[in-house]
C-alpha cells in the first residue's frame, strides 16, 4: 500500500514537471502565433507588388540613407544567430519591426505627395503597423520588458538614434526596390510557419531558396 502511494505521488510530481516544461516552452521559444498568419499575408499581397513601385518609379540607380542597421538581411539574422548562443526567435522577431518601421519611413519620406508610388507605401506601412498590432496582442507584456542580448541591444541603439547624432561612417545608401526585398525575405525567414506550403518544407533563411523562387516570389508584373 505504501509503495503504491509513493509511486503515485512520483508519478504526479513528473507530470506536473512536464506540465511546467510545457508551460514555460511558449514564452521561452513561441512559435509564430497563428493570428498573425493573415495579416502577415496580406502583407506579403502588398510585397508581391514592390517590384513595380520601388523599381519603376524610381529613376534608374536611385538610392536613399539608412542606417547601416537597416541593411537587414538573411545574412544578418544567420550571423546574428551564430553570434549569440541561444538567441530566442521571438528577439530576432522584435527586431524585425524595429528595422522595418525606420525603412517604410524613409522610403516614405522622399516622395513628394503625389508621388505614383507614394499611396502603395503607406498603404504598406498601414498594413505593417497591423501585423506589428497583432504581434504585440499576441504575447505577455513581460516579454517586451526582458533585457536583450547586448548584441541586439547595441542594435536597437543604433536604429534608434536621433539621426543628428549618428557617425557619417554609420549611414549607408540603398535602393527602395533592395530594402523592399530584405524586408520580404526576411519576413518569410522568421514568420516561417505562416508561409509553409504542401510542397517541400522550404529553407526560407537559404539566400539558395530564393535565387530558385524569384520568378514565384518576385514575378514580373504587367
Amino acid at each position: 500500500m505504501l509503495k503504491s502511494m509513493v509511486q503515485l505521488s512520483t508519478s504526479v510530481y513528473l507530470l506536473g514537471g512536464l506540465l511546467g516544461l510545457f508551460l514555460l516552452s511558449p514564452v521561452l521559444m513561441a512559435p509564430t502565433p497563428a493570428s498573425m498568419c493573415t495579416p502577415l499575408k496580406t502583407l506579403n499581397g502588398s510585397l508581391i507588388h514592390r517590384r513595380r513601385y520601388m523599381k519603376h518609379n524610381f529613376p534608374i540607380n536611385y538610392t536613399i540613407r539608412i542606417h547601416h542597421e537597416e541593411v537587414f538581411k538573411l545574412s544578418s539574422i544567420n550571423r546574428l544567430r551564430l553570434q549569440v548562443e541561444g538567441l530566442d526567435e521571438l528577439v530576432l522577431q522584435r527586431l524585425w519591426f524595429q528595422v522595418n518601421q525606420g525603412v517604410l519611413k524613409k522610403i516614405i519620406r522622399v516622395m513628394p505627395e503625389r508621388h505614383p508610388s507614394r499611396q502603395y507605401t503607406t498603404e504598406l506601412e498601414r498594413r505593417f503597423r497591423d501585423v506589428e498590432g497583432v504581434f504585440v496582442q499576441s504575447h505577455p507584456a513581460e516579454v517586451f520588458q526582458q533585457e536583450l542580448p547586448e548584441t541586439i541591444q547595441d542594435t536597437w541603439d543604433h536604429l534608434t538614434e536621433e539621426p543628428g547624432r549618428v557617425p557619417e561612417s554609420s549611414w549607408r545608401f540603398a535602393s527602395p526596390k533592395s530594402l523592399l526585398d530584405n524586408f520580404c525575405r526576411t519576413m518569410h525567414c522568421l514568420f516561417s510557419e505562416c508561409f509553409s506550403s504542401t510542397e517541400a518544407q522550404q529553407d526560407y533563411c537559404g539566400a539558395s531558396h530564393w535565387r530558385k523562387g524569384r520568378k514565384k516570389y518576385l514575378r514580373p508584373e504587367s
